[in-house]
């Protein structure tokens, strides 16, 4: 019995760490190539891990639980945008914006 509670225990601790910070990871972007959302100081860096901009930091968001706010370039013009991710389950929703009206929007899939 006891041994049962313990798993149990490390099982909803384990849940409750990945759904903590559930944007961390490794997401395939729109464009098919593989990003990496990793801590760094306060807040998660979104690094190209795969195609033609590898290396590339292409964001800094913060926030917790499914919602994050930040800034997000895009690769090609080298242009940032405000930018929000939303986790659902194995999806990120990635929007960038120019003036909160003018936005864009991808999904990645986790990886």
């Amino acid at each position: 019995m006891r041994s049962i509670i313990i798993a149990a225990a490390l099982a909803l601790s384990a849940m409750a760490a990945q759904a903590a910070e559930p944007i961390e990871g490794n997401w395939k972007t729109a464009s098919g190539a593989t990003a990496q959302i990793a801590p760094c100081g306060g807040a998660f860096c979104v690094t190209l891990k795969s195609g033609k901009f590898t290396g590339k930091q292409i964001g800094k968001m913060s926030g917790s639980g499914d919602s994050y706010k930040g800034e997000i370039t895009d690769p090609e013009t080298d242009k940032t945008y405000a930018g929000s991710g939303s986790v659902s389950g194995n999806s990120l929703k990635m929007k960038g914006c120019v003036m909160a009206v003018l936005c864009k929007s991808q999904t990645w899939t986790r990886l």
